[in-house]
């Protein structure tokens, strides 16, 4: 797929490349976001970045496996990432950060709704989860603050630089945002007590 660019009224969600590369590094650069990020080498060095920027990003898009978004205020600094990565038929897996910087403004909540609204409609996905490091409360609370449903927490889950830890899972579904799903849902029910 084509990178898009999405809009809110303060952010613009668009594809990294070679120009975010050091934006994306200096960001990285934060101890929180290393420690909570599995996914990131510590250090995380210059050479990271660009590969996240020029290969892991565009890559995503073109095999339609991980859909990149930086987050940018429309003046074009960097206030976050988001990605959405598929993991199975109508399922998503979505993970975000927030730089030091820009921490506490609603940014990825925004952003987050923004995209989750775009991968319902545009991927005729049925299913967004998220996961967390059990102890990642600011990653919870943009999750909750978007509308995700906590579903509870899985042990040994995630591997953070050769550790097994727990984390939290939730999901979003369309109906959560108002929209229909491309496949017809079945809750489960409660018996009743009577």
């Amino acid at each position: 797929m084509e990178p898009v660019t999405l809009t809110t009224g303060r952010l613009v969600l668009r594809t990294v490349g070679p120009d975010d590369t050091d934006a994306v590094y200096a960001a990285a650069q934060d101890p929180e976001m290393q420690r909570w990020l599995s996914q990131f080498p510590s250090p995380y060095l210059h050479e990271h970045a660009q590969a996240f920027t020029e290969q892991f990003a565009p890559d995503g898009w073109a095999n339609d496996s991980m859909f990149t978004f930086g987050v940018f205020l429309p003046a074009g600094e960097l206030v976050g990432m988001l990605g959405i990565t598929m993991r199975s038929l109508g399922v998503a897996e979505i993970g975000f950060w927030a730089t030091k910087e820009h921490r506490g403004n609603g940014y990825i909540t925004e952003a987050t709704t923004t995209a989750a609204r775009w991968a319902f409609t545009a991927l005729s996905i049925d299913r967004i989860e998220w996961r967390a490091e059990v102890g990642n409360t600011p990653s919870r609370a943009v999750a909750e603050r978007a509308g995700f449903t906590l579903e509870g927490t899985l042990r040994s889950a995630v591997n953070n630089k050769g550790v097994r830890r727990d984390c939290w899972v939730g999901s979003l579904l369309p109906s959560d945002l108002g929209l229909p799903s491309t496949a017809p849902y079945l809750p489960a029910h409660t018996p009743s007590t009577s």
